[in-house]
């Protein structure tokens, strides 16, 4: 799928942790215009699950979140209108 999207902005917060996952995606979609797609990459399980329930709740569209490689993972969205 993430072939198909075009990436505006990717984070590496690897070596983050929750609630810090968040803060700094958040920091970094706050940067962007509505409508622009941000790449995330952790390598802290929770954050797969907690940074794309918030995102979600604060009207972002969650566009991906896969594994890409053993300890890595990938979260891909769209910043909503909000």
């Amino acid at each position: 799928m993430s072939d198909e999207i075009k990436i505006d902005k990717e984070i590496n917060i690897k070596g983050e942790v929750c609630p810090y996952t968040f803060v700094k995606t958040k920091l970094a979609l706050e940067a962007m215009k509505a409508g622009q797609v941000l790449k995330v990459i952790v390598d802290h399980l929770p954050a797969t699950e907690n940074v794309p329930r918030t995102l979600k709740s604060e009207g972002n569209e969650i566009l991906e979140v896969s594994r890409i490689n053993e300890g890595d993972w990938q979260i891909i969205t769209r910043k909503g209108n909000r």
